[in-house]
């Protein structure tokens, strides 16, 4: 007879996931005071949109990866980049390196993004209320861009502008709840987890 030993790993790593929520929601409402016509567009936006909205949901969406949560892995490195490269679409033109995306281009890469933010948003009814409200306003954002893009209406873009300062406080107030709620051990801010 042989003998066995059983080895328990327990994770005791932080929850990576206010980090990714706190990049794109920061980074997406400051992207939408601007395209609701209340700020400039600025390197303020460009270097938030790299590092913040970019780099820093990168490191989340690792950190995801390392406990082993598909859906945060997938959503926060995919965003991470999208913020990157969205702004790359607007440095690279000055550069000399490429031409500038015109508003058809730009019209196909937001719907793009819309297409896989629904894949996402439909995922989250296993997950919460909260990250519901997140994704699904962002699927609406994504919609109204493209259709702001494919029509050259700034009306719609200004619309999106507003609708997607919404989807930011969103991610912002997610990501407060789940630091509030765990430091505090307790639900201070609803999040709406669902019961599996």
């Amino acid at each position: 007879m042989q003998d066995t030993t059983t080895i328990r790993i327990i994770d005791s790593t932080s929850n990576p996931a206010p980090l990714g929520l706190l990049g794109f929601g920061l980074t997406t409402v400051l992207l939408n005071l601007a395209n609701a016509g209340l700020i400039p567009l600025t390197s303020m936006i460009m270097g938030m949109g790299i590092f913040v909205g970019g780099i820093a949901q990168l490191f989340a969406g690792v950190m995801e990866w390392k406990k082993n949560n598909t859906f945060g892995t997938v959503a926060f490195t995919a965003y991470g980049a999208f913020w990157i490269c969205l702004v790359a679409t607007w440095i690279l033109p000055k550069t000399g390196v490429a031409l500038a995306a015109d508003e058809v281009s730009m019209g196909w890469f937001l719907t793009l993004w819309g297409i896989f933010s629904l894949g996402m948003f439909i995922g989250t009814f296993r997950i919460s209320c909260a990250l519901q409200f997140v994704f699904g306003t962002l699927v609406i954002l994504f919609a109204l861009l493209a259709i702001a893009d494919f029509t050259g209406n700034h009306t719609i873009k200004q619309i999106a502008g507003y609708e997607g300062i919404v989807c930011g406080l969103g991610a912002i107030y997610t990501c407060l709840a789940q630091i509030l709620n765990e430091l505090y051990g307790k639900e201070l801010l609803p999040l709406g987890v669902v019961k599996k």
